[in-house]
């Protein structure tokens, strides 16, 4: 099984979007092709040449901390496995201290299984939300070129692993990508929010304390379908999707490998995505 597992690529992303749709999960364009610029892809052939049987994606932040998501089996191969060699495989090859993943009910006995332990849950909200702030009251600023260098270092000293590419892709990926700084000028939270099919992702936010965090989702909220990936330990913040029309769709677990993860979980408030830690 290892030797058939091979890197993809985005000629693949039609046959990995394909996967995705057959297991509810949609096409998610966009995520897909950020997870294809900074992350590594693998995927299983199907030996029919029927597309994939299946795939994971493995997104590595320096030495300390690959991500792991988008583990996906093809319908007509349930039950053989294929979720497990392709994880065993990535973390074979993850070259990290720690891995780290969001799991479904459905996944995480698999995950289990492989030694991952459960340090968390996240409840998914969804909803559309009114616009809640015209641009001349908003209290955060869109990012320009020069703060990304701080939105870099206040990253790596919450996430607790060296994510710049990823961060660096923020203000071109999100539709809207803001920061606040203090009177003295240093950089106390960043957030935006991106497009993924027919909803507004909401995310990533990281700031120094609750009203830091619930003032950027205040100036990035839009009146559309949005979702938030709220990690319980953040109580406040389901509260303000509550409060605006927010209801909990489902929730999930996240899950650790290997090394302890450092992060500040009192500073990070939303993920970029589940799939990117």
């Amino acid at each position: 099984m290892d030797g058939a597992v091979r890197r993809l690529d985005l000629d693949d992303l039609p046959a990995c979007q394909r996967l995705a749709v057959s297991r509810d999960w949609g096409a998610e364009d966009r995520k897909w092709r950020l997870l294809f610029e900074v992350g590594n892809v693998y995927g299983l052939d199907d030996p029919d040449g029927d597309g994939l049987l299946g795939t994971v994606v493995s997104t590595p932040y320096g030495p300390d901390v690959a991500a792991i998501s988008m583990v996906l089996t093809a319908p007509r191969h349930e039950r053989r496995g294929i979720a497990g060699n392709l994880m065993r495989y990535a973390m074979e090859h993850a070259g990290t201290a720690s891995l780290c993943l969001t799991a479904t009910e459905y996944g995480r006995p698999v995950y289990e299984r492989l030694g991952f332990r459960s340090v968390g849950h996240c409840v998914t909200y969804t909803g559309v939300m009114p616009d809640l702030l015209g641009p001349a009251n908003k209290c955060s600023a869109p990012a320009e070129p020069d703060d990304i260098s701080d939105v870099v270092a206040l990253d790596n000293e919450v996430f607790g692993a060296k994510r710049a590419a990823l961060m660096r892709q923020m203000p071109s990926f999100c539709e809207d990508f803001r920061v606040i700084r203090n009177a003295g000028g240093a950089l106390v939270g960043f957030g935006g929010r991106w497009r993924n099919g027919p909803q507004t992702m909401m995310g990533p936010v990281i700031a120094q304390d609750e009203k830091t965090a619930t003032t950027l989702l205040d100036d990035l909220a839009v009146n559309e379908l949005s979702r938030l990936d709220i990690d319980t330990r953040h109580p406040e913040i389901i509260t303000w999707a509550e409060k605006r029309g927010l209801r909990a769709a489902f929730t999930t677990t996240v899950m650790e490998y290997g090394a302890p993860i450092s992060n500040d979980l009192g500073r990070l408030y939303l993920p970029v995505a589940q799939a990117l830690g």
